[in-house]
């Protein structure tokens, strides 16, 4: 994805004063009899610690990521951790397992995640710009001397695409290609390249794929690549696990669902004073769960069998 691509605790009296009686309970567990948690409420790995996962979409995905992690520490007051999934498929898994807290999907991860039963919501997703609606562009590229010249001249070429469960990278790809009359299994040869940076290296270089895919954040870093189509993508959501305790829940979506980098540089995160977190982050924009249903529209039109992978 063009990363292309995030705001202070309530304390619940009740459950500190029945803190101590807890040790029976898991670790992750915050649910005591007589309160209003359930016993499903609970972190990712225990109550000192919030677990963020993302998949690295590029090699400077976690640089990328570390002002908003560490505003978020400040916030919440506890250790915020870094968890880096393989792949899309990777992030689903954890999510529904309960192994995140809060994470970065793709709009169509996301969807994908819910269909197959996690328990998250969406809070917010990232803008670049102020002013900017959330949301970001997949587009179609060839080598800058291509003679390719719109989605029609992607038939019979070895075509990259960034993986499977890849919003920007494969769902609109699969559906664009449908529209101009190209079945994506079976009228090229896909090449999965994995991140939306080495897909458009792959094109750029013209040997492993002729054409290709990727969003636009990675594809403006390239001068060897062209865009011959576009479409706009909702924003990737950050979302937050409904197992966390309401009072944590509220705690970061507040921090996360309308921040600013002026906010996090005040809250004395100098480390998103820089160039490289000012490229790829301005602000968050609060989204839900109804932001996403042009994605899945888009599953039912293109069928595709990684919507419930």
């Amino acid at each position: 994805m063009p990363i292309p691509a995030l705001k202070p605790l309530v304390a619940i009296a009740g459950a500190l004063v029945l803190a101590a009686t807890l040790s029976s309970c898991s670790a992750g567990s915050t649910a005591a009899a007589g309160s209003d948690e359930t016993a499903s409420t609970k972190y990712a790995a225990d109550a000192d610690t919030i677990v963020f996962g993302v998949v690295p979409d590029s090699v400077d995905t976690e640089t990328n990521y570390q002002p908003l992690m560490d505003y978020l520490a400040k916030e919440t007051g506890k250790k915020v951790e870094y968890h880096e999934s393989t792949d899309y498929a990777a992030l689903i898994e954890a999510s529904v397992a309960g192994k995140i807290d809060v994470a970065s999907f793709s709009g169509f991860t996301y969807v994908t995640a819910k269909n197959n039963g996690a328990k998250i919501t969406p809070i917010s997703s990232i803008i670049t710009a102020e002013g900017q609606k959330p949301g970001y562009y997949s587009e179609a590229i060839v080598p800058k001397d291509s003679d390719i010249t719109s989605l029609k001249g992607f038939e019979g070429k070895k075509v990259c695409f960034v993986d499977p469960s890849s919003t920007s990278g494969y769902l609109f790809p699969s559906y664009n290609l449908l529209k101009a009359g190209i079945d994506p299994t079976k009228d090229v040869t896909p090449v999965f390249a994995g991140k939306h940076d080495v897909s458009v290296q792959k094109v750029a270089a013209g040997t492993e794929c002729d054409a290709g895919f990727a969003e636009d954040s990675e594809v403006e870093k390239s001068k060897d690549v062209k865009v011959v189509a576009k479409t706009m993508v909702p924003g990737a959501p950050i979302v937050v696990s409904d197992t966390l305790p309401q009072a944590e829940k509220d705690t970061v979506t507040k921090a996360l669902s309308d921040v600013t980098i002026d906010d996090i540089i005040a809250a004395g995160v100098t480390s998103a004073d820089s160039d490289g977190f000012r490229s790829v982050f301005y602000g968050t924009k609060p989204v839900d769960d109804g932001y996403y249903d042009l994605i899945r529209d888009i599953c039912k039109t293109t069928k595709s069998s990684t919507c419930q992978a």
